[in-house]
């Protein structure tokens, strides 16, 4: 259940960097939401891993 609200919010940070970008916004913000993005899917990822 998890993975899929953090795919979801990664969705949404995407779209973010993406609508900052066109607004011509500072790169660091961008770079900001590419990175939250990623963490986000890497964590939804790590949710799907067999605990011990």
């Amino acid at each position: 259940m998890w993975s899929i609200v953090l795919m979801g919010l990664a969705g949404l940070l995407v779209g973010g960097g993406l609508s900052f970008r066109q607004q011509r916004k500072p790169l660091w913000i961008q770079i900001g939401f590419y990175v939250l993005a990623a963490m986000s899917l890497l964590a939804a990822y790590l949710l799907t891993l067999p605990g011990t």
